[in-house]
């Protein structure tokens, strides 16, 4: 017989971010549990709320799956002494296994005898095993976690109750003082506790009780009502996503309402309006069939439409004094200069152990000098670049940006436009914050890419040379996302960014205009590759590259992020050629000899008089061709060596490289490093996995 089984863990409000993630995780450990004590089921249903998390369990077997199997023990030689005694090794496997040695019987094995016992385990009922869920429970973890009470457990909130039915039977357990029943919570100003008679009968019940339990029907729910009233009064409302799963997870029966406010406010840049109300309010706003912004937004009350109009005056008025305090701002903002707000930076810390603000806009502006060379900008995106740099930091001391910190570079960007600067600046100044998350939007102008580079390459050298180097989880300084936007960016631009050089360049410039920290950047030049090269292999792995071809590319000789790139598209292009399996074990044949060289050798050159057979000769010049693709294009590399496989495969035949005689032995060594530091230009080939 089928059964169908309810979980639900009552609790304190949970923040929203929380819920989401916190459903899903009871349904995995709840699934992995299952399955580890063998108990078959159909389906796990979530219901989640800001005040539960629940799951329903359909098509439960009646118990576990007994075990039937056989269990091989030691060899026949050690479990009997040569009286033919059981060895203590016997007696120990048969008590593991809950046996005796009377259960022991023997099999060979390629001709040696094995102890082995047939061991049985019968399934325990169904009821049994989901009493053990109290440790699924309790073994969940969140990103906020309390204690409350005298007790020491720690939950994402206080647990306030808990319902536990199989079928129309309670599975008892407890945690910490609450006790499983089937009484569960209704709508915390609208319901009532109910109890429920059996499992399937959750969902209808809570409905009753003014919660919709099921998340997905809730949200749809909330979609409709707003759809609604962006029809009915001829609005367009663009429904965010993210903020439609934050409003789901506060509300367990939604009613969508309109509220306005002033049109005076309509002066304020509509990031700000939408920051209020978007952000700090989670209100959906709306616009106009032209795209213009209204003075009216959306909200969710989680309640029914009881005296709705008092809840809309209520949010209208909260609204109205956000905005009164961005108009505030905006207005007294714009009394003061950029040159005033750039003073100020002087006073403002990036970091104490590093310099100030405005030290580090000295820093960025010697750095975009050097990007502007290296990439070849010309004079207007030159110029636009420098001046942003000199001021780019400005609006974070601007009364708007102190109270709306998530509108730091937007602001700066209206402000400058404001003050006159050029369009570029302007927009550069918001886009070198970009991307803002791994996966973020991207710099659309050449001025916004080069200072964004240029301002993260100076907070990974300067946080590397001030000791303040991520590790584990532990990376409060975002760096992580830095190097990525440095990656991501220089492949979206297709700018070759060759990082060991350009470093020392960055810090030649800084001590050349004198504004270098009091730090040893150089010293970490190294260590802040290897850290961008992590980067490279997490977005490389999120496109779906081959584990091998990443590791091959990313330890490479090259530190140009747009080279490694490229190297990997070449290896996963040329992977199924014909002959790529002959040509990556020649080249890894070669790599590991070469690796016996003596470390002199790698300033030695080839001497040609002492080659004793053709095919070195064949080699030496085959060596040479390579080394002309390498100066070239990395798919010239690649064809080269691809080229001059059946050129190494017939000196293997003909040549023994470690030859007794030193001068020979090392001349030959000399020729087959030479070839394997150019195929280090593509990368470490021996990384490659062919077959």
């Amino acid at each position: 017989m089928a059964h169908t089984f309810l979980l639900e863990i009552g609790l304190e409000e949970m923040p929203a971010h929380v819920v989401t993630p916190a459903i899903k995780q009871l349904v995995k450990r709840t699934a992995d549990y299952l399955k580890e004590q063998r108990v078959a089921y159909e389906d796990i249903k979530p219901f989640s709320t800001p005040r539960r998390l629940a799951i329903q369990i359909s098509g439960l077997a009646d118990k576990q799956e007994d075990i039937s199997e056989s269990v091989k023990g030691p060899a026949k030689k050690i479990a009997q002494d040569a009286d033919g005694n059981w060895t203590k090794a016997a007696i120990g496997f048969t008590r593991g296994q809950g046996l005796t040695p009377d259960d022991i019987t023997f099999k060979e094995i390629k001709g040696t005898e094995y102890v082995y016992v047939d061991k049985f385990i019968a399934g325990e009922p169904v009821a049994t095993v989901l009493a053990g869920l109290k440790d699924v429970v309790t073994a969940m973890t969140f990103p906020t976690m309390m204690k409350w009470g005298t007790h020491h457990f720690e939950y994402v909130r206080p647990i306030r109750w808990l319902v536990a039915l199989l079928d129309a039977d309670v599975i008892p357990f407890s945690i910490l003082d609450v006790t499983t029943g089937r009484n569960t919570r209704g709508h915390r100003f609208l319901g009532t506790d109910v109890d429920i008679a059996t499992a399937a009968d959750y969902e209808a019940d809570l409905t009753a009780q003014f919660v919709i339990a099921d998340a997905d029907k809730r949200k749809a729910l909330i979609k409709t009502q707003i759809e609604k009233i962006a029809t009915d009064n001829d609005w367009t409302v663009s429904i965010d996503g993210g903020l439609l799963e934050e409003v789901n997870n506060l509300v367990e029966w939604p009613t969508a309402f309109a509220g306005s406010f002033d049109e005076k406010y309509l002066t304020i840049p509509e990031e700000v309006l939408i920051t209020s109300m978007r952000d700090h309010q989670r209100f959906f706003y709306a616009r106009n069939a032209e795209g213009k912004l209204l003075p009216n937004f959306i909200s969710v009350r989680n309640g029914n439409d009881h005296d709705l109009q008092n809840v809309v005056a209520g949010n209208e008025k909260v609204l109205t004094a956000r905005l009164e305090d961005a108009m505030f701002f905006y207005t007294e903002d714009q009394k003061k200069s950029i040159a005033d707000y750039v003073e100020r930076l002087k006073t403002v810390s990036f970091h104490d152990k590093i310099s100030t603000m405005a030290e580090k806009m000295d820093r960025v502006k010697a750095i975009v000098g050097v990007l502007a060379k290296h990439l070849h900008l010309n004079d207007a995106q030159t110029q636009a670049t420098l001046r942003a740099s000199e001021i780019y930091k400005f609006d974070l001391v601007t009364g708007m940006v102190g109270e709306f910190a998530e509108l730091q570079g937007v602001m700066g960007e209206k402000y400058a436009l404001l003050a006159g600067e050029d369009p570029a600046v302007a927009q550069a100044i918001r886009e070198h914050y970009e991307p803002i998350s791994a996966n973020g939007a991207l710099p659309e102008s050449v001025p916004g890419a080069v200072l964004a580079l240029a301002d993260k390459f100076d907070s990974i050298l300067t946080f590397f040379a001030a000791g303040m180097i991520p590790s584990g989880s532990n990376d409060p300084y975002a760096l992580r996302r830095q190097a990525i936007g440095i990656v991501r960016i220089t492949t979206d631009q297709q700018w070759s960014l060759p990082i060991a050089d350009l470093a020392q360049a960055f810090i030649k410039a800084e001590e050349a205009a004198k504004v270098a920290p009091q730090l040893d950047q150089a010293s970490q030049i190294e260590a802040v590759i290897d850290f961008v090269k992590d980067r490279i292999r997490k977005v490389l792995r999120s496109a779906k590259q081959r584990h091998d071809i990443i590791d091959a590319v990313t330890n490479s000789s090259s530190s140009d992020v747009l080279r490694i790139f490229t190297a990997a598209d070449i290896l996963a292009s040329h992977a199924n050629d014909a002959n790529f399996k002959a040509v990556i074990e020649s080249l890894t044949r070669v790599i590991r000899l070469a690796q016996k060289a003596p470390a002199e050798l790698a300033t030695a050159t080839v001497d040609v008089d002492l080659f004793e057979n053709d095919s070195e000769g064949a080699l030496h010049q085959g060596v040479a061709k390579v080394a002309t693709a390498a100066d070239k294009t990395l798919a010239d590399l690649y064809a080269a060596l691809a080229d001059i496989q059946p050129t190494i495969a017939a000196y293997f035949e003909a040549t023994m490289v470690m030859d007794k005689n030193d001068a020979v032995r090392n001349n030959r060594l000399t020729e087959l490093s030479g070839l394997a530091r150019l195929t280090l230009k593509l990368g470490d080939l021996d990384q490659l996995i062919v077959k």
